[in-house]
């Protein structure tokens, strides 16, 4: 994904986070429902992670210098890891202890069908941030799961948006349901339990978000399709035989660096194994595009070789 294809998705999910915050916290006033509460910071905290989200992929973009010789592509994966954490502290922790307190301190809510209101047009908003989402992720995703594609995606920013999105859509199914279910028994302490819901719910996809993101910080290599395809077009079969081992890492979502050593067939002079290097890094960019750096060592092969 380049950093224009999720800008999309990113644009859409701030713009609706930033205008469901606002009602919700409008909501929560009017009604003092706790669940409409935790759904609200839930909104400002998703609305800062666009705003993340974009400056990652800004400070990505710069050029490389001196001292990050490989440029700033992990910016995407940074910021995403930041995002996570928001999502966990200021998501999942906050609802956590409101939802726990309101359980010990049920409080009436006033006006609830206010918040039944509100929270109809922001399921029909984040809908739209999701299905933007899904449209923007599904050439990716190709036949893949989507879980899947969350999994082994190394450009970050879209399965963090279709996450939190899921992630809202549910909660706000539950947000719903406690308020539903305090106005039909008039017995409040369901909008805790529908607040505690939510806080663990936005737990458990923080938790998600934190270690597929640590993995792509940390650095993550090629997928096993494109391991593959970079060995088969590495060997030509004539002047490099066989790939002796070869070494992947993503240095950004849209960069990833390559080097191997491969086998170069007995006999062939410098300005020949220069032509096959040379036609082999040709090759191997136009099956994986994001092959950007090739580093390729000939040598003869040889049973310990190293």
């Amino acid at each position: 994904m380049s950093a224009g294809g999720g800008k999309k998705a990113i644009l859409a999910a701030l713009t609706a986070n930033a205008g469901i915050a606002v009602a919700k916290f409008i909501g929560a006033a009017i009604t003092g429902s706790a669940s409409m509460l935790a759904e609200a910071v839930h909104s400002v905290a998703d609305t800062s992670n666009q705003g993340l989200l974009l400056y990652g992929q800004r400070a990505a973009a710069k050029d490389a210098d001196e001292l990050h010789q490989f440029g700033y592509g992990r910016n995407r994966y940074f910021y995403s890891f930041v995002v996570a954490l928001v999502l966990f502290t200021l998501g999942s922790v906050y609802a956590i202890y409101e939802g726990i307190h309101k359980i010990q301190h049920p409080e009436e809510l006033s006006q609830p069908i206010v918040a039944i209101v509100i929270l109809g047009i922001a399921i029909g908003l984040e809908t739209f941030s999701f299905i933007t989402a899904v449209r923007e992720s599904r050439p990716l995703k190709g036949n893949a799961s989507w879980w899947r594609f969350i999994r082994n995606s190394r450009s970050p920013e879209l399965p963090v948006v279709l996450l939190e999105d899921t992630g809202a859509l549910i909660g706000l199914v539950l947000a719903f349901g406690a308020v539903g279910l305090t106005m039909i028994t008039d017995d409040p302490i369901y909008d805790g339990i529908g607040t505690l819901a939510i806080g663990i719910l936005l737990g458990v996809i923080a938790i998600v978000l934190i270690v597929e993101m640590k993995s792509l910080l940390i650095g993550e290599g090629a997928t096993p399709e494109q391991d593959r395809a970079v060995r088969e077009n590495l060997v030509d079969g004539a002047k490099i035989t066989s790939v002796i081992h070869l070494k992947t890492e993503y240095l950004g979502p849209d960069e990833m660096l390559v080097a191997a050593k491969v086998a170069i067939a007995p006999n062939l002079d410098i300005a020949e194994i220069a032509e096959a290097i040379d036609a082999a890094e040709v090759r191997v960019r136009a099956a994986v595009p994001t092959a950007r750096l090739i580093y390729l060592e000939p040598d003869l092969y040889r049973t310990q070789s190293v």
